[in-house]
């Protein structure tokens, strides 16, 4: 009779093959989504130093963390869905929203700030912003900063398509923004099965991920169904699902709190 750890470890090495071939395929505006996600499987080398990937956080119980990350919203139809799946497991997230989908959903952007949750600059429109020329990158991202800033200070960035360059970068550093992307992605936006972000999200969940997924039509309604079934599961297994604020800054505190207790150096 088969080893049913020898078969396990085969079904694994057979996802991790698919998930390699499935992410080396995506379109060049992925690159750096792509390049994540490989650098973290080990597969090449370290991603850009200046982008927020994951999060380095000690393995116990009291830090035992992951954050949300969700793009695109708000949505009038979907984001109250994906708002109610989180308040009834406790989850918060950081929203990547486009300042030109506020208008009209005012109330669902003040209702993400009034629960906890926190928001992000994903630009005006969904474009990939590496291709607009420095000063219309600027532009655009001052455009929806001024949108954003009407509801909440905005500490975080994420570029659309997951694709940036060192202008960006420095113009985002001047203007007191940090680019983050994540360490888990299914593809959401991409293939359209939520029993695959489902086994992805949990097979891949560990302390200090960042998980990407997206709002708007029928992706917000893939999102609401994933999250209804992945959050339970990592509550159970001890997580808290944050924000990436309260996951960077959780960090912090541990390590601080690690810096006190440890012994101090005799003179």
């Amino acid at each position: 009779m088969a080893d049913p750890r020898s078969y396990a470890r085969s079904r694994q090495r057979l996802l991790l093959a698919a998930l390699v071939g499935l992410v080396t395929a995506l379109p060049v505006g992925c690159r750096a989504v792509r390049d994540a996600w490989l650098g973290d499987l080990g597969i090449i080398g370290d991603p850009h130093p200046a982008v927020l990937y994951s999060v380095d956080i000690s393995v116990d119980v009291e830090h035992l963390m992951l954050a949300l990350t969700i793009d695109d919203g708000p949505d009038a139809e979907t984001t109250p869905i994906i708002l109610d799946v989180l308040e009834r497991n406790d989850a918060r997230a950081t929203f990547f929203v486009l300042s030109d989908r506020i208008e009209g959903n005012e109330a669902l952007v003040r209702r993400m700030i009034e629960e906890g949750h926190e928001l992000g600059n994903h630009m005006a429109r969904d474009f990939p912003s590496v291709e607009l020329p420095p000063q219309e990158f600027e532009a655009e991202l001052l455009e929806a900063e001024g949108v954003l800033s009407l509801f909440d200070e905005t500490r975080w960035f994420r570029p659309g398509s997951g694709w940036y360059n060192e202008e960006m970068l420095s113009t985002l550093s001047e203007q007191g923004y940090d680019l983050a992307l994540g360490s888990i992605y299914p593809l959401d936006a991409h293939i359209p099965s939520t029993a695959f972000a489902r086994n992805l999200l949990l097979w891949r969940a560990q302390p200090g991920a960042i998980i990407v997924l997206h709002d708007v039509g029928k992706r917000g309604l893939r999102t609401a169904d994933t999250l209804s079934r992945v959050l339970p599961e990592l509550t159970r297994r001890g997580y808290r699902v944050v924000t990436l604020s309260e996951l960077v800054d959780g960090r912090a505190m541990a390590l601080g709190a690690e810096n006190r207790n440890s012994p101090k150096p005799q003179r």
